[in-house]
């Protein structure tokens, strides 16, 4: 099993939506570092994933802090705020993903990444990023491949589009997504009691209207869009002035 787990990524791995800023963030690694700590109770786990990051910022900020823990297992989660800016050179995400990937392998750390899921049915506005959410999906798991780390391919898998997985912003996971992530996470790990559960759908919603729709949209755009664009206008960041929730390697509480 694994002795030291250190993550890496943005507001995803941090855990938002899965709690709050006075409470908390908990997410799909805290989530994970459970599931391991149940079985390995002698673990030890860093977050270092701060909010707003994009994968260049991952690998500046925190690859050599993630090294110098001597993860056993190491996870990256990087790119998604690459691809809903409105520059996005795929390529040089990708090789900022390969080269963590290739840093952390070659330390003999068990590496885990992850595919993104199709955008456009989680938001409509967003089908416009669906070719490079696909050219970059591909990228990841060729680095996969070629580095020998472990990969969850959440694109192969329709239920991570249900909107019960997705938060209000339709951009961070729900508790529920969030536990979905955690335990698909479990399963590429092979880890006891995982299996491929997570994977299943979930029981069908009632269709909305059309009128319906249309006001979901427009409400999320009021609420998320909106706000989104007016920092990007002003250089401005969901991440500025935070700092990794757990930067040190720490005992994980279970139970």
């Amino acid at each position: 099993m694994f002795e030291r787990y250190v993550a890496l990524g943005d507001s995803q791995t941090e855990g938002l939506n899965d709690g709050d800023d006075l409470r908390g963030h908990r997410g799909w690694a805290d989530r994970l570092a459970e599931h391991i700590a149940a079985a390995e109770p002698g673990l030890h786990y860093a977050n270092l994933a701060v909010r707003g990051r994009r994968a260049a910022e991952i690998r500046a900020g925190q690859l050599d802090a993630a090294l110098a823990l001597r993860p056993g297992l190491a996870t990256v989660m990087a790119g998604v705020n690459d691809l809903i800016r409105p520059s996005c050179d795929v390529g040089a995400v990708a090789a900022d993903i390969d080269a963590m990937l290739a840093a952390l392998t070659a330390s003999g750390a068990r590496v885990l990444t992850f595919t993104f899921p199709d955008v456009g049915r989680i938001a409509p506005a967003a089908r416009v990023l669906r070719g490079r959410v696909a050219a970059l999906n591909s990228r990841i798991a060729a680095s996969a491949r070629r580095h020998g780390a472990d990969l969850v391919d959440t694109a192969e898998h329709p239920v991570v589009t249900d909107p019960r997985l997705w938060s209000a912003d339709r951009l961070h996971a729900s508790p529920l997504g969030h536990a979905r992530i955690a335990a698909a996470a479990a399963d590429a790990l092979g880890l006891p009691g995982a299996d491929g559960s997570w994977a299943e759908p979930l029981p069908p919603l009632a269709p909305a209207g059309p009128l319906r729709r249309t006001a979901a949209e427009l409400r999320w755009a009021a609420l998320f869009l909106g706000p989104w664009i007016a920092r990007r206008v002003r250089g401005r960041s969901s991440g500025d002035g935070c700092t990794a929730k757990r930067p040190e390697l720490l005992p994980v509480r279970t139970g």
